[in-house]
């Protein structure tokens, strides 16, 4: 039987591909190749897209930024948004069975690799088509147009390389990991330190403007609530807090004994992060409420430039000079910018953490259902590894039936906690955004991880050969 991912396999083929490294690389080589993608990366967030004005006034994609590694009006317009969309897709096809693969077959994982790269590209000219014809760039010539489409695409097949570059061995980790931190990271200092005056009269950064409201004698109050969503102490403080908060959350285990029959019933136990589904409901939210924003933008400027349809309002109401939402739903679902807002509004951080942490927890078990985590596959896969409960014989149902005592609660919980340390940083104004701030927090636990074992590998080359490698 032909599956659907062999009819595109010709396809496959033709895509650009990275090789892999003929030797294992050292760490510090590792760590050069590392930095110089990043310096790429980098280099490519400042170049300006050719042939636009930059972006001037409201970002409706202001908030994915930080998730997409983005930057409005340059090469990095879409960021790594075509190869998350894409990976998201993939695994969702997979975990619910549409497409019948077997990650044990090398083939399998092979094609399934090229479909993912595949449906990126296509993705990076979907939203490179609907950003130019949707008039977020204005309104272009067709020669123009064409030029944009170009440099959109293949700024995004660089990208695509470059994350395949370091996840291939050259690097450390994996590109669109570090392309989150490093934008997450600058965004951070620039906020903390900036030498640049804002439009309150003070420093930009967050450190600057409270030693200049101390040195000219004002209320130190100012330095913690500042207008607009200006860096604050506040919300420097609350970046702190959530770094060690999510440090020490990542590092909680629920450990399930079981027994290695092999090995003469041997008892280990099998941990289960307390954060099971860790940010992934977040970023299924926040880009659902984009898409949402973005609809009803598109409604509001066809049918309701004047808020004057009372149904239609529900939807969304926008300000008619830059676009930004000021009332409906798609106002409800936009972040809101620091304590200065919340103190005009409070009933706005209040619907929007409530509609944060529902959709964070539906998306929570989807993802577990679908990509399987779920008690009944996650015990087949222990039983496969020839593991059982101590005491009982080797059953799925009887492993399944233990699992089913914390996944689903685990599950709930992890979506309610992330969605509630993401609303709450928002709410006082964190510097990087709550959710950029989520992801930088387990991109960084992730990659000291790595460094770690890759510096016991180096130390002792015999954990390597357990490990399975040459």
């Amino acid at each position: 039987m032909v599956r659907a991912l062999d009819v595109i396999e010709p396809l496959i083929k033709v895509l650009p591909e990275v090789s892999r490294p003929k030797r294992k690389l050292a760490l510090r080589e590792r760590f050069i190749w590392t930095a110089i993608v990043l310096t790429i990366y980098l280099i490519m967030s400042e170049i300006p897209l050719y042939g636009i004005v930059r972006g001037v006034g409201y970002d409706p994609f202001l908030y994915m930024r930080m998730l997409f590694a983005s930057k409005r009006g340059t090469l990095m317009e879409l960021g790594i948004g075509p190869i998350v969309t894409a990976g998201l897709i993939m695994q969702l096809l997979v975990g619910s069975k549409i497409l019948d693969l077997d990650f044990t077959n090398p083939e399998d994982r092979a094609l399934f690799t090229g479909a993912q790269k595949l449906m990126a590209v296509l993705w990076a000219g979907i939203q490179a088509f609907a950003y130019i014809f949707g008039g977020y760039f204005g309104s272009l010539p067709i020669d123009a147009a064409i030029l944009v489409f170009v440099q959109l695409v293949a700024a995004s097949i660089i990208v695509m390389l470059l994350d395949e570059m370091v996840q291939k061995g050259w690097g450390i980790g994996s590109g669109v990991s570090l392309f989150i931190a490093a934008g997450v990271a600058q965004q951070i200092a620039w906020h903390t330190f900036s030498p640049l005056y804002a439009r309150d009269g003070k420093y930009l950064g967050a450190v600057l403007a409270f030693i200049q409201t101390i040195v000219n004698g004002e209320n130190i109050w100012n330095a913690f609530v500042r207008p607009g969503a200006l860096p604050s102490m506040a919300g420097l403080l609350t970046t702190i807090a959530i770094f060690i908060i999510v440090i020490y959350l990542e590092g909680v285990r629920i450990e399930v004994p079981v027994a290695l029959p092999r090995y003469r019933g041997l008892r280990t136990k099998i941990p289960l992060k307390f954060l099971y589904v860790s940010n992934i409901p977040i970023i299924f939210t926040s880009m659902l409420f984009v898409d949402f924003k973005i609809i009803s933008l598109l409604i509001w400027r066809q049918f309701n430039p004047d808020n004057s349809n009372a149904l239609l309002n529900w939807l969304g109401m926008f300000n008619a000079t830059d676009n930004s939402p000021i009332g409906g739903l798609a106002y409800y679902v936009t972040p809101p910018t620091g304590l200065q807002s919340v103190m005009q509004d409070p009933l706005h951080p209040l619907i929007y953490a409530i509609l944060l942490i529902i959709s964070a927890v539906i998306f929570a078990v989807i993802w577990v259902e679908t990509s399987g985590l779920n008690p009944t596959d996650q015990a087949q896969q222990l039983v496969q590894a020839g593991l059982q409960i101590p005491g009982f014989r080797s059953s799925p149902k009887i492993i399944e039936r233990l699992l089913r005592k914390y996944i689903p609660t685990l599950t709930v919980l992890s979506g309610i906690i992330v969605a509630l340390i993401a609303a709450i940083a928002d709410i006082i104004g964190a510097i990087g955004s709550g959710m950029g701030v989520l992801l930088t927090v387990g991109i960084l636990y992730q990659y000291w991880s790595i460094l770690t074992q890759e510096q016991i590998e180096e130390l002792y080359p015999v954990v390597r050969r357990i490990m399975g490698e040459k």
